[in-house]
């Protein structure tokens, strides 16, 4: 008996889709290095000012320093923006990904 076939499973099941299987997985790696590195810098940003930025400390807006405003106002949006964008830039990578396996 032979091995059994692996329909349905995601598993690639030809050379070709072996190829495309390795080339989704680079691209969403390439995607997820450029998109954390960003992220990084954006972050490392926004604690730069507030370090270079001592009067933001002294600053009070409402009672809150200026500073927590700058990270609450800042760090989470960028957060939340970042992650929108990357799962809309996967999901496009995957639906590539579809489109050339099923034109095979």
């Amino acid at each position: 008996m032979g091995p059994l076939p692996q329909h349905g499973t995601g598993a690639p099941t030809s050379d070709i889709a072996g190829v495309y299987a390795r080339s989704l997985i680079r691209s969403q790696l390439r995607l997820a290095i450029v998109f954390a590195v960003g992220f990084g810098i954006a972050t490392a940003f926004f604690v730069l000012a507030i370090t270079l930025l001592p009067q933001l400390d002294t600053t009070f807006v409402y009672g809150v320093p200026a500073s927590w405003l700058l990270l609450g106002a800042g760090v989470y949006p960028l957060t939340i923006t970042v992650a929108g964008l990357y799962v809309r830039a996967a999901s496009r990578n995957e639906a590539r990904y579809r489109s050339l396996t099923e034109a095979e």
